[in-house]
């Protein structure tokens, strides 16, 4: 399961011209879902997306986590996170959990993420969407954890 997050002043997902989740401040979170992902891994990357600390406190410094700034989080699903582009020069997606597994695997995370008190918007699992955002910092950051077998 890999989770990009980018720091953001705002950020919106859009469907058919139709606003469907934005947010002022937080994160904007890409879920890639992969096969073998589960609980395990949904849990770590909630508790490692609510509690990284890369929010800036009185001295400049990255030293508050999403929690600390009362922030908000738009996590939208990505499969594309997990292309694999080592041969070629298309992507291929096999590393990608199948549909009904990655929107199980997504719903928990966006769960995990509101148990923990953070104000979470979405976008819509498999849909074609346009996300806007406003990068502050810029700040990207990749979060992974691969299933134990």
């Amino acid at each position: 399961m890999k989770v990009l997050i980018q720091r953001v002043t705002s950020a919106s997902v859009t469907i058919a011209g139709e606003v469907v989740g934005c947010i002022d401040g937080g994160m904007l979170a890409l879920v890639g879902v992969g096969h073998g992902d589960g609980p395990d891994e949904v849990c770590w990357l909630a508790e490692k997306l609510c509690g990284l600390r890369i929010f800036e406190d009185d001295a400049g410094k990255m030293n508050r986590s999403l929690l600390d700034v009362g922030g908000s989080a738009l996590i939208v699903s990505q499969f594309t996170l997990l292309a694999d582009c080592q041969k070629g020069r298309r992507p291929a997606f096999t590393d990608a959990a199948l549909p009904d597994h990655a929107r199980a695997i997504y719903e928990s995370f966006v769960s995990e993420v509101r148990q923990r008190g953070v104000p979470v918007q979405t976008g819509v699992f498999a849909a074609s969407m346009q996300v806007a955002l406003v990068n502050d910092g810029p700040v990207t950051i990749m979060l992974q954890r691969t299933p134990i077998r």
